[in-house]
Protein backbone atom coordinates (compact mmCIF):
# COMPACT_ATOMS: atom_id res chain seq x y z
CA UNK A 1 0.00 0.00 0.00
CA UNK A 2 2.58 2.59 0.46
CA UNK A 3 3.48 4.88 -1.69
CA UNK A 4 0.27 4.70 -3.55
CA UNK A 5 -1.91 7.95 -3.67
CA UNK A 6 -4.87 6.14 -4.83
CA UNK A 7 -7.49 6.43 -2.01
CA UNK A 8 -9.57 3.04 -2.56
CA UNK A 9 -13.52 3.73 -2.08
CA UNK A 10 -14.72 3.93 1.42
CA UNK A 11 -17.32 1.53 1.69
CA UNK A 12 -20.09 3.20 4.47
CA UNK A 13 -23.01 0.66 5.51
CA UNK A 14 -26.43 2.09 6.75
CA UNK A 15 -27.60 -0.01 9.50
CA UNK A 16 -30.25 -0.20 12.14
CA UNK A 17 -32.47 -3.24 12.84
CA UNK A 18 -34.99 -1.17 13.91
CA UNK A 19 -37.42 0.03 10.74
CA UNK A 20 -39.00 3.12 9.92
CA UNK A 21 -35.76 5.17 11.28
CA UNK A 22 -35.18 6.44 7.88
CA UNK A 23 -32.03 4.37 7.07
CA UNK A 24 -33.68 3.93 2.99
CA UNK A 25 -33.41 7.90 3.01
CA UNK A 26 -30.26 8.04 4.30
CA UNK A 27 -28.98 5.91 2.05
CA UNK A 28 -30.19 7.04 -1.36
CA UNK A 29 -29.97 11.08 -0.74
CA UNK A 30 -26.57 10.52 1.18
CA UNK A 31 -25.76 9.33 -2.02
CA UNK A 32 -27.21 11.39 -4.47
CA UNK A 33 -25.47 14.17 -2.29
CA UNK A 34 -22.05 12.56 -2.12
CA UNK A 35 -22.97 12.69 -6.34
CA UNK A 36 -23.68 16.27 -6.75
CA UNK A 37 -20.76 16.98 -4.34
CA UNK A 38 -19.02 15.56 -7.79
CA UNK A 39 -17.66 12.25 -6.35
CA UNK A 40 -18.30 8.86 -7.66
CA UNK A 41 -20.84 6.90 -5.44
CA UNK A 42 -21.98 3.13 -5.53
CA UNK A 43 -24.79 2.24 -3.97
CA UNK A 44 -25.51 -1.33 -3.23
CA UNK A 45 -29.40 -2.42 -1.86
CA UNK A 46 -28.77 -4.92 0.57
CA UNK A 47 -32.31 -5.20 1.84
CA UNK A 48 -34.05 -7.79 -0.06
CA UNK A 49 -37.29 -5.23 0.29
CA UNK A 50 -35.17 -3.16 -2.03
CA UNK A 51 -36.63 -0.08 -1.31
CA UNK A 52 -33.55 1.81 -2.73
CA UNK A 53 -33.90 0.33 -5.79
CA UNK A 54 -37.17 1.45 -6.51
CA UNK A 55 -36.40 4.77 -4.82
CA UNK A 56 -33.99 5.15 -7.55
CA UNK A 57 -36.56 4.24 -9.96
CA UNK A 58 -35.53 1.06 -11.16
CA UNK A 59 -38.02 -2.12 -10.57
CA UNK A 60 -36.56 -4.93 -8.70
CA UNK A 61 -38.27 -7.08 -11.31
CA UNK A 62 -37.18 -5.42 -14.08
CA UNK A 63 -33.79 -6.97 -14.52
CA UNK A 64 -34.18 -10.19 -12.22
CA UNK A 65 -30.86 -12.01 -13.31
CA UNK A 66 -28.85 -9.03 -12.56
CA UNK A 67 -29.33 -8.37 -8.49
CA UNK A 68 -26.93 -8.55 -5.52
CA UNK A 69 -28.92 -11.98 -5.01
CA UNK A 70 -26.65 -12.97 -8.57
CA UNK A 71 -23.43 -11.26 -6.63
CA UNK A 72 -24.05 -13.07 -3.58
CA UNK A 73 -24.85 -16.64 -5.10
CA UNK A 74 -21.44 -16.35 -7.20
CA UNK A 75 -23.24 -16.35 -10.70
CA UNK A 76 -22.30 -12.59 -11.84
CA UNK A 77 -19.24 -10.03 -10.94
CA UNK A 78 -20.35 -7.01 -9.26
CA UNK A 79 -19.37 -5.16 -12.23
CA UNK A 80 -21.98 -6.58 -14.39
CA UNK A 81 -25.06 -6.06 -11.69
CA UNK A 82 -23.87 -2.30 -12.20
CA UNK A 83 -26.62 -0.34 -13.64
CA UNK A 84 -26.58 3.69 -13.96
CA UNK A 85 -28.95 5.64 -11.85
CA UNK A 86 -30.77 9.34 -13.16
CA UNK A 87 -27.47 11.17 -11.56
CA UNK A 88 -24.25 10.95 -13.69
CA UNK A 89 -22.28 10.13 -10.60
CA UNK A 90 -23.89 7.84 -8.90
CA UNK A 91 -24.51 3.65 -9.98
CA UNK A 92 -26.32 0.66 -7.97
CA UNK A 93 -26.47 -2.08 -7.62
CA UNK A 94 -29.77 -3.73 -7.24
CA UNK A 95 -31.70 -5.68 -4.83
CA UNK A 96 -34.53 -8.20 -5.11
CA UNK A 97 -36.56 -10.40 -2.40
CA UNK A 98 -34.53 -13.55 -3.83
CA UNK A 99 -32.00 -11.80 -1.21
CA UNK A 100 -33.91 -13.18 1.35
CA UNK A 101 -33.06 -17.28 -0.12
CA UNK A 102 -29.14 -16.38 -0.44
CA UNK A 103 -28.85 -16.40 3.89
CA UNK A 104 -29.97 -19.90 3.26
CA UNK A 105 -27.99 -20.77 0.57
CA UNK A 106 -25.03 -19.66 1.19
CA UNK A 107 -24.89 -21.46 4.65
CA UNK A 108 -22.43 -23.53 3.85
CA UNK A 109 -20.09 -21.12 1.66
CA UNK A 110 -16.72 -20.84 2.44
CA UNK A 111 -15.93 -17.56 3.95
CA UNK A 112 -19.45 -16.78 3.97
CA UNK A 113 -19.56 -13.43 5.99
CA UNK A 114 -16.78 -12.20 3.58
CA UNK A 115 -18.68 -13.02 0.17
CA UNK A 116 -19.54 -9.26 -0.48
CA UNK A 117 -16.55 -8.04 0.54
CA UNK A 118 -14.77 -9.91 -1.67
CA UNK A 119 -16.96 -9.58 -5.28
CA UNK A 120 -16.58 -5.31 -4.64
CA UNK A 121 -12.81 -5.59 -4.05
CA UNK A 122 -12.54 -5.30 -8.20
CA UNK A 123 -14.80 -2.17 -8.40
CA UNK A 124 -13.95 -0.80 -4.90
CA UNK A 125 -11.11 1.77 -6.91
CA UNK A 126 -13.87 3.14 -8.93
CA UNK A 127 -15.48 4.68 -6.69
CA UNK A 128 -14.59 7.66 -3.74
CA UNK A 129 -17.59 5.88 -1.60
CA UNK A 130 -20.01 2.71 -1.56
CA UNK A 131 -22.87 3.02 0.30
CA UNK A 132 -24.54 -0.11 1.40
CA UNK A 133 -28.19 0.11 2.75
CA UNK A 134 -28.37 -3.06 5.00
CA UNK A 135 -31.43 -5.01 5.42
CA UNK A 136 -33.02 -4.43 9.34
CA UNK A 137 -32.38 -7.97 10.47
CA UNK A 138 -29.04 -8.71 12.02
CA UNK A 139 -28.76 -12.02 9.53
CA UNK A 140 -25.98 -12.52 7.21
CA UNK A 141 -26.27 -10.50 4.35
CA UNK A 142 -26.17 -7.83 6.80
CA UNK A 143 -23.10 -9.12 8.82
CA UNK A 144 -21.82 -9.17 5.29
CA UNK A 145 -22.41 -6.11 4.70
CA UNK A 146 -20.85 -5.28 7.90
CA UNK A 147 -17.68 -7.27 7.07
CA UNK A 148 -17.53 -5.08 3.47
CA UNK A 149 -17.99 -1.73 5.20
CA UNK A 150 -15.12 0.41 6.36
CA UNK A 151 -17.38 1.96 8.94
CA UNK A 152 -21.26 2.25 9.53
CA UNK A 153 -23.33 5.09 9.54
CA UNK A 154 -26.54 4.71 12.11
CA UNK A 155 -29.75 6.51 11.39
CA UNK A 156 -31.32 7.48 14.60
CA UNK A 157 -35.00 8.67 15.39
CA UNK A 158 -35.37 10.85 18.24
CA UNK A 159 -37.98 8.54 20.13
CA UNK A 160 -37.77 7.87 23.68
CA UNK A 161 -36.69 4.17 23.35
CA UNK A 162 -34.13 4.99 20.89
CA UNK A 163 -30.40 4.61 23.24
CA UNK A 164 -32.33 1.37 23.49
CA UNK A 165 -32.74 -0.32 20.31
CA UNK A 166 -29.11 0.56 19.29
CA UNK A 167 -27.88 -1.83 22.05
CA UNK A 168 -28.46 -4.84 19.65
CA UNK A 169 -27.02 -2.80 16.49
CA UNK A 170 -23.85 -2.19 18.84
CA UNK A 171 -23.59 -5.21 20.05
CA UNK A 172 -23.49 -6.71 16.19
CA UNK A 173 -21.03 -4.17 15.15
CA UNK A 174 -18.78 -5.17 18.32
CA UNK A 175 -18.92 -8.90 17.18
CA UNK A 176 -17.89 -8.15 13.79
CA UNK A 177 -14.81 -6.08 15.27
CA UNK A 178 -14.00 -8.84 17.25
CA UNK A 179 -14.08 -11.76 14.79
CA UNK A 180 -13.76 -10.60 10.47
CA UNK A 181 -13.65 -6.97 10.84
CA UNK A 182 -11.67 -5.82 13.02
CA UNK A 183 -10.60 -2.53 11.43
CA UNK A 184 -15.02 -1.21 11.28
CA UNK A 185 -15.68 1.79 12.90
CA UNK A 186 -18.92 4.19 13.23
CA UNK A 187 -18.87 6.89 11.34
CA UNK A 188 -21.54 8.64 13.30
CA UNK A 189 -24.95 8.56 14.27
CA UNK A 190 -27.61 10.39 12.02
CA UNK A 191 -30.74 11.89 13.81
CA UNK A 192 -33.81 11.64 11.19
CA UNK A 193 -36.75 12.83 11.25
CA UNK A 194 -36.51 15.20 13.69
CA UNK A 195 -39.05 17.84 14.28
CA UNK A 196 -37.96 20.96 16.61
CA UNK A 197 -40.92 21.76 18.23
CA UNK A 198 -40.92 18.58 19.74
CA UNK A 199 -39.50 18.98 23.61
CA UNK A 200 -38.96 14.81 23.36
CA UNK A 201 -37.02 14.87 20.05
CA UNK A 202 -34.93 17.94 21.88
CA UNK A 203 -34.59 16.00 24.54
CA UNK A 204 -33.37 12.55 22.94
CA UNK A 205 -30.96 14.61 20.83
CA UNK A 206 -29.48 16.16 23.51
CA UNK A 207 -29.18 12.86 25.41
CA UNK A 208 -27.66 10.58 21.96
CA UNK A 209 -24.77 14.39 22.31
CA UNK A 210 -24.06 13.29 25.97
CA UNK A 211 -23.95 9.75 25.42
CA UNK A 212 -22.10 9.45 22.02
CA UNK A 213 -20.09 12.63 21.90
CA UNK A 214 -19.27 13.65 19.04
CA UNK A 215 -20.01 10.48 17.14
CA UNK A 216 -23.23 11.95 16.81
CA UNK A 217 -23.18 14.16 13.19
CA UNK A 218 -24.32 17.88 13.94
CA UNK A 219 -26.24 17.76 10.46
CA UNK A 220 -30.06 17.00 11.21
CA UNK A 221 -31.93 15.33 9.01
CA UNK A 222 -35.72 17.30 9.85
CA UNK A 223 -39.29 15.77 8.93
CA UNK A 224 -39.94 16.94 5.86
CA UNK A 225 -42.94 15.87 3.33
CA UNK A 226 -40.72 16.12 0.07
CA UNK A 227 -38.34 14.04 1.49
CA UNK A 228 -40.82 11.25 2.09
CA UNK A 229 -42.79 11.90 -0.67
CA UNK A 230 -39.62 11.73 -3.07
CA UNK A 231 -38.99 7.96 -3.09
CA UNK A 232 -42.70 6.90 -4.97
CA UNK A 233 -41.24 9.29 -7.27
CA UNK A 234 -38.42 7.44 -7.90
CA UNK A 235 -35.75 10.06 -7.00
CA UNK A 236 -33.86 11.69 -4.62
CA UNK A 237 -34.88 14.70 -3.06
CA UNK A 238 -32.42 16.45 -4.69
CA UNK A 239 -33.43 15.38 -7.84
CA UNK A 240 -37.51 15.71 -6.87
CA UNK A 241 -37.00 19.42 -4.62
CA UNK A 242 -34.18 21.05 -4.39
CA UNK A 243 -34.88 23.90 -2.63
CA UNK A 244 -36.50 21.93 0.06
CA UNK A 245 -35.35 20.99 3.74
CA UNK A 246 -34.33 17.91 2.74
CA UNK A 247 -31.87 18.52 0.18
CA UNK A 248 -30.34 20.92 2.47
CA UNK A 249 -30.21 18.26 5.43
CA UNK A 250 -28.89 15.59 3.28
CA UNK A 251 -26.10 18.14 1.58
CA UNK A 252 -25.02 19.07 4.43
CA UNK A 253 -24.85 16.10 5.95
CA UNK A 254 -22.63 14.58 2.79
CA UNK A 255 -20.47 17.51 3.12
CA UNK A 256 -19.53 16.57 7.49
CA UNK A 257 -18.86 12.77 5.96
CA UNK A 258 -16.29 14.64 3.39
CA UNK A 259 -14.83 16.50 6.46
CA UNK A 260 -14.55 14.18 8.51
CA UNK A 261 -12.26 11.93 5.80
CA UNK A 262 -10.56 14.98 4.33
CA UNK A 263 -8.97 15.91 7.99
CA UNK A 264 -5.41 14.37 8.54
CA UNK A 265 -5.74 12.34 11.65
Amino acid sequence: MHGSKVQMGKVLAIANQKGGVGKTTTAINLAASLAVLEKKVLIIDADPQANTTSGLNFSPDNDQKRTLYEVMIGKISASDALVQTEMSGLHLIPSHINLVGAEIELLDADERESILKKAIAPIRDDYDFIIIDCSPSLGLITINSLTAADSVIIPVQPEFFALEGLGKLLQTIRLVQNGINPALTIEGFVVTMFDGRTKVHTQVVNELREHFGDMVFNSIIQRNIRLSEAPSHGKPIVLYDVMSNGTANYLNLAKEILDRNTTVK
